[in-house]
C-alpha cells in the first residue's frame, strides 16, 4: 500500500518525490478573482446570489441570530459540550501563558527603547462545512484570538440547504467567544471579511482552513488583509526506529488519512522490517474501519515509507520533509527534539498520538502544511497581535547618537537626515 523507498549510504531523499505544491492554478485564481470582485462591487447581493448557486441555499438575511449559539449549546450532546469545555479550558490555558506583553528597555544615557504590542481589532475566521464538521477548529482558532484581546471575533461558515449551521459548531463557537456567526462559505466569504458588507464588517485578519476556493481567495486578498497561512492537505511524518509498536503507527498514519484523500503521510524508519509491520497493521484495521475508502485512497496516492540507513539519514529527511505533524517514536525522543527542524508541531514519544494535539493538548493544531515549516509556524496569540516600536530620546541621549546618525546619513545622501539632528543640537548649543 505504501509507496517505499529505500536511501543508501550518502544518499539523499528527494524532495521531488513528495510532489507538494501549494501553487495555485491560474484557472482557479481567475475564477476565484470574479467572486471577489462581485462581491467587492455588489456587497451582500453578491454573497446572496453566490450562496445560492454554490451551497443551494437562498439566504436573505445570512447572519445568524445572537441567541441561535446559545440555543445550539444548550440542545447539543452535554457529553460532547463538557469535552468542549474541558478542551477549551486547557487552550485557553496555554494561550494565556504564551501571551506576549509590551517590552521597554530604558538606557543609562535616558533613552527608552522598546515594543508596543496590541492585539488586532476585528478577525474573520472561516470554519468550512462539507464532508465533516470540526468543532475543534472553532476552539483552535478563536481562543487564542480572545486571549490576545482581539475586540470583535466573527466567522463564516457555509450553511446547509436549508440554511442552517451544524449545531456543535455553533456550541463550539458560544464557547470560544465567537461575537458574530455568519452563513456564508467558499471564496464570497473570504471576500466579504476581507472588504466589508453592509452586513459582514471588514477584517483586520482571515484565519482559518478551506478548499481550494478559499486557499485562493485568501491568497489573492493577502495584502489588503492580513492571512494566517494558505494550508494545503494535512500531513504526518512518524520517525521511528526498532523500539515503536507497529500498531500505533498504523494507527496515527490512518488518522492522518482519514482527514481526505489528498492527505499525506510518511514513515521514516531505521527498521527495514518494520515497514511491513506497519503495513500489515493498517490492513488488519481496515477491516473495520468506517472511513477506510478514504483512507485507502489517501494511504495508496498519498502514503510514503523511506528506510534510512542511520539515524542521521532519518533526521535529515525529517527535516527536509518538514512536515505539519512530526511524531518521534524511538528510543529517548527527547534528546532528539534538538535536531528537529523543521516541523509544525512535535510528538515526543509513543503515547504523544497527535489527536491529543488534535484536541486537548493546548497549543492550536493550525499549523504550517506542505513544508512550509521550514517559515512558518503554528496559529497562536502571536497570530492575532502587532507590534510597535517604540523610541524615546532624552537630549543627552541625542547628542551621544549625533555623530553616529549624521556620518551615516551623510554617506547614504540624505542630506535632511543628517540636518534633523544637527539642527536640534545647534539649538540646543544656541540657547545654553
Amino acid at each position: 500500500m505504501l509507496r517505499t523507498i529505500v536511501l543508501e549510504d550518502g544518499q539523499c531523499f528527494d524532495e521531488a518525490l513528495l510532489a507538494r505544491s501549494t501553487v495555485i492554478s491560474a484557472d482557479t485564481l481567475a475564477t476565484v478573482q470574479t467572486i471577489i470582485d462581485d462581491v467587492r462591487a455588489q456587497g451582500d447581493e453578491a454573497i446572496r446570489k453566490y450562496t445560492l448557486s454554490f451551497d443551494n441555499c437562498n439566504l436573505l438575511d445570512f447572519k445568524v441570530p445572537d441567541d441561535m449559539l446559545n440555543a445550539a449549546l444548550k440542545g447539543s450532546d452535554p457529553e460532547v459540550v463538557k469535552a468542549l469545555r474541558h478542551a477549551a479550558a486547557r487552550i485557553y490555558d496555554f494561550q494565556k501563558k504564551s501571551c506576549p506583553q509590551s517590552t521597554f528597555n530604558v538606557r543609562t544615557d535616558g533613552s527608552m527603547i522598546g515594543t508596543k504590542v496590541t492585539a488586532l481589532n476585528t478577525v474573520g475566521f472561516y470554519v468550512p462545512g462539507g464532508r465533516a464538521q470540526y468543532p475543534s477548529t472553532v476552539l483552535m482558532n478563536v481562543i487564542p484570538a480572545k486571549v490576545a484581546g482581539v475586540r470583535r471575533v466573527i466567522m463564516c461558515t457555509p450553511p446547509n440547504e436549508k440554511g442552517s449551521i451544524d449545531q456543535t459548531t455553533l456550541a463550539a463557537a458560544a464557547i470560544a467567544g465567537v461575537d458574530e456567526v455568519y452563513a456564508c462559505g467558499g471564496a464570497q466569504a473570504i471576500a466579504g471579511m476581507a472588504y466589508g458588507t453592509t452586513t459582514i464588517p471588514r477584517c483586520d485578519k482571515i484565519v482559518g482552513p478551506g478548499n481550494i476556493f478559499v486557499a485562493a481567495a485568501k491568497k489573492l486578498v493577502d495584502g489588503d488583509c492580513g492571512i494566517d497561512m494558505i494550508a494545503g492537505p494535512s500531513e504526518v511524518l512518524i520517525l521511528a526506529d526498532e523500539t515503536a509498536q507497529p500498531t500505533f503507527i498504523a494507527c496515527d498514519m490512518m488518522a492522518q488519512a482519514e482527514h481526505d484523500p489528498q492527505a499525506s503521510t510518511y514513515l521514516i524508519t531505521t527498521d527495514p522490517e518494520l515497514v511491513d509491520e506497519v503495513e500489515a497493521e493498517i490492513e488488519r484495521l481496515l477491516e473495520d474501519a468506517p472511513r477506510a475508502e478514504i483512507i485507502t485512497s489517501s494511504l495508496g496516492d498519498n502514503g510514503l515509507a523511506v528506510i534510512c540507513p542511520d539515524l542521521s539519514s532519518a533526521i535529515a529527511t525529517a527535516n527536509l520533509i518538514a512536515p505539519e505533524h512530526l511524531e518521534i517514536q524511538m528510543e529517548e525522543p527527547l534528546e532528539l527534539l534538538g535536531l528537529i527542524e523543521n516541523a509544525g508541531a512535535i510528538f515526543l514519544g509513543p503515547w504523544s498520538v497527535e489527536a491529543a494535539g488534535d484536541y486537548i493538548a493546548g497549543p492550536s493544531h493550525t499549523l504550517p502544511t506542505s513544508g512550509t515549516a521550514r517559515f512558518s509556524s503554528p496559529l497562536s496569540v502571536e497570530t492575532f497581535i502587532k507590534r510597535t516600536s517604540v523610541i524615546s530620546y532624552s537630549l543627552s541621549a541625542l547628542a551621544a547618537d549625533a555623530d553616529t546618525i549624521t556620518t551615516i546619513a551623510d554617506e547614504e545622501g540624505l542630506d535632511a537626515h543628517a540636518r534633523s539632528v544637527r539642527e536640534r543640537i545647534a539649538f540646543v548649543e544656541s540657547v545654553e
